[in-house]
């Protein structure tokens, strides 16, 4: 995954404050809040209509906020064009020029402002083609490049100016897999070259997760969690957020009384904390899912819940699928496989219990029914609704 770089006393490059955008009374962006620092590499990252897209463009200056204010290096841009804000953007179809080479194609914002380092343009482009591993490639045409090729000389156009803030709008989504997963390695080390600040979009949360230093994960119109790629994938924030990056497990239930945190049979929300993550050891909680008790850890760690759940409570938690163990007596139940997929260095295997789906990975295929468990500590607590709290 990602570099996880979280230096939370770097410069903040851009904030958003309050931003909200309506089109026509329908909201794209609703009281963002974000604060992007100098030199990281940010994700917006969410399915379509979540609004990350509207939110680059807020950033660059192509759309205006309807409410709130976009600050770079603490100055309110509001109203000043892109033009002004000194950014270069890359966006999913490229918009290349076709009757100009790559390299004129590369020098197009030179002619409006000259190189930065005091070279000449035509040192400018080189030195860029060659950044982006295209060198002699100045007098071809673009049509005759690929489209990992054509992406790069996007990349290089975008950076011939020196902006001080590079935005990339979904720059991959057309290429295959293959490619797309090298183009990402190559962009990501571009930016640590250059120490660039940047801001990028994309609805692959594999490719979120393996180039940020953080990712904000939106959901209509607003960020839902933001946080380094780790804390996104190991503690997500939300329902959310856990069931759209990767595959998860999610489950709602009650705690049950008669076992509880601290061993001593009585639950409550004072009950000693942390723990080895072994059943009914200090820190775990039972949990009636469905009429199965299953067995969690809390507290003590990065979970929603501060100490341990009462009796009675309602509690949501996730494992995910590499933690769900075939076989395994902790935490056991049956589950009926309904379908395999071969994934080459695992199995995603699709289980039936009760009335929901459940996901595994293992190395082999499973066929019928198998007995299926997980150690309470891989179990992480999104949320906790409290009986004690409720008046």
């Amino acid at each position: 995954m990602g570099s996880e770089r979280d230096d939370a006393s770097a410069p903040v490059a851009v904030e958003l404050e309050g931003v909200s955008k309506r089109y026509d009374g329908a909201v794209a962006v609703e009281g963002v809040d974000l604060r992007i620092r100098e030199g990281e590499f940010f994700t917006l990252v969410g399915p379509s209509g979540c609004g990350k897209t509207t939110t680059l463009r807020l950033i660059a200056g192509f759309e205006e906020p309807t409410a709130g204010t976009v600050r770079f290096d603490g100055r309110d841009v509001s109203g000043v064009p892109p033009e002004g804000r000194n950014v270069g953007v890359v966006f999913q179809n490229y918009a290349l020029f076709p009757h100009m080479t790559v390299g004129e194609n590369v020098g197009y914002g030179l002619r409006f402002s000259d190189p930065p380092g005091g070279v000449s343009p035509a040192e400018r482009v080189r030195e860029l083609l060659d950044l982006v591993d295209l060198p002699g490639t100045a007098d071809r045409d673009p049509e005759s490049l690929s489209g990992g090729q054509r992406q790069r000389v996007a990349m290089a156009r975008a950076l011939a100016p020196g902006p001080d803030l590079l935005l990339l709008d979904e720059p991959m989504s057309a290429l295959d897999a293959r490619l797309r997963e090298r183009l990402r390695l190559q962009v990501r080390g571009i930016q640590r070259e250059l120490g660039i600040t940047t801001v990028y979009v994309t609805h692959d949360q594999e490719e979120a997760l393996s180039v940020s230093d953080r990712v904000a994960v939106m959901r209509d119109g607003t960020p839902e969690q933001v946080a380094p790629p780790r804390t996104v994938y190991r503690r997500p924030a939300s329902r959310f957020v856990a069931e759209f990056v990767g595959d998860n497990n999610v489950f709602e239930g009650v705690v049950a009384g008669g076992e509880s945190g601290d061993g001593d049979g009585q639950g409550g929300r004072n009950g000693t904390t942390g723990g080895d993550g072994n059943r009914g050891g200090p820190g775990t909680v039972p949990v009636d899912v469905g009429g199965t008790t299953l067995h969690v850890a809390v507290g003590g760690r990065d979970d929603a819940v501060n100490g341990v759940p009462a009796p009675g409570d309602r509690i949501t938690f996730c494992v995910r699928p590499q933690h769900l163990r075939v076989g395994r007596g902790d935490n056991g139940f049956r589950a009926d496989v309904e379908s395999a997929e071969f994934l080459g260095e695992t199995t995603r295997v699709h289980l039936g219990w009760g009335d929901r789906e459940l996901v595994v990975r293992t190395e082999d295929p499973l066929r019928g029914t198998v007995a299926v468990g997980f150690d309470p500590a891989n179990a992480h607590v999104i949320s906790v609704a409290s009986t004690a709290d409720t008046s």
